[in-house]
């Protein structure tokens, strides 16, 4: 019997991510595995260059919470959608469909149901999104990230919670390779800042207004993201890069604290690598809210710092910066006592279950 699985995701990084992680897991065990996502977004571009796994792209619509008149026309896409899933499911007859949300996930649950194929969907955020909500009576399970996020969620029986899923890559860094690479010392605290895939105006704003007190202090590592370079800023203490790929974890591995957003892959790996935090969440404003719950929920079990980006600042930059650093210590063994290690084994047995149920 062919182990056959079926991924889907997409519409951002954090909901392909783990689905990233996942790959050369299921590829190492002997699993075939096939991508289902949108024909031009963010996951076709990260599947593109895994030449072991074969991409279908299908028409999807976007769900929102707020009026447009794309709104008429995109339910007519997902129908769309539904119908192209069920056809290249029943063509490729997968074992089981894991779907890490997003909105080009819901043709492909549905489809995946009408085609008696289980599904397994992972949810990262404390509250879940809006494409985890709608499909989850099509799902034989829904994993968590967050342990509260069951309260949130319909259909308690389907709900398990599993915990973070950590790339392999991440937990192999080594500091020394970090500090040649950005040609850093080792005798003075790194603070890396990270913006997401594109960026964060609003951090890359403050971080670089505060450089000059910063850098009599620490060293800063930048991932600015794409098109957000400073070329007229250049310190023996700060290092900028659009994002970096290969050599993150070694840049992790060296960090003394982070400045990052608080989507909720991003800071788990965090946390697994005990790295104190200082999180900028996205706004309600431009967001759902997720982040603002996520770093919350990470200040109360005491992970780090939230500054709102409502109130960033140059000044509060600072204070926030100066207040982590005195407690970093504390912060670390406080992450040690959490013992986060990365769920993926429990994950890849959960997939196999289903699959030869």
């Amino acid at each position: 019997m062919t182990k056959r699985i079926l991924l889907t995701g997409g519409g951002s990084t954090g909901h392909v991510a783990v689905n990233l992680a996942l790959i050369p897991v299921l590829l190492r065990e002997g699993w075939e595995v096939h991508y289902m996502g949108s024909h031009d977004g963010i996951e076709s571009k990260l599947m593109k260059d895994l030449k072991q796994v074969q991409y279908v792209g299908i028409s999807t619509g976007k769900l929102r919470r707020y009026w447009s008149w794309t709104n008429v026309t995109d339910p007519f896409r997902v129908l769309k959608g539904v119908a192209e899933a069920y056809r290249n499911i029943r063509r490729l007859k997968p074992r089981v469909v894991f779907s890490k949300g997003g909105f080009v996930s819901v043709p492909v649950v549905i489809a995946a149901w009408m085609n008696r194929v289980p599904v397994i969907v992972h949810e990262s955020d404390l509250t879940p999104g809006l494409a985890n909500r709608i499909v989850l009576p099509y799902v034989n399970r829904i994993c968590t990230t967050f342990e509260e996020t069951k309260q949130h969620l319909r259909h308690p029986d389907k709900v398990m919670h599993l915990g973070a899923i950590v790339r392999e890559e991440l937990l192999q860094g080594r500091a020394e390779r970090g500090y040649q690479y950005c040609h850093l010392r080792n005798d003075k605290p790194v603070i890396v800042v990270m913006g997401g895939s594109l960026g964060a105006k609003a951090i890359n704003k403050a971080v670089r207004e505060a450089m000059p007190e910063l850098t009599r202090h620490y060293q800063i590592v930048h991932l600015c993201g794409a098109g957000q370079l400073e070329p007229n800023i250049q310190h023996p203490s700060y290092r900028q890069y659009e994002y970096l790929t290969d050599p993150l974890p070694d840049v992790l591995a060296m960090a003394d604290m982070v400045i990052s957003r608080a989507g909720s892959n991003s800071i788990f790996e965090l946390l697994t690598l005990h790295k104190p935090m200082l999180l900028i969440p996205l706004s309600k404003a431009a967001s759902r809210g997720d982040q603002l719950l996520n770093a919350e929920s990470f200040a109360k079990h005491g992970y780090g710092e939230v500054l709102l980006e409502e109130n960033l600042t140059r000044e509060s930059l600072l204070q926030a910066v100066e207040r982590l650093y005195m407690n970093h210590h504390e912060i670390r063994g406080i992450m040690k006592e959490a013992k986060m290690d990365s769920r993926m084994n429990e994950l890849v047995k959960l997939l196999k279950s289903v699959a030869l149920t």
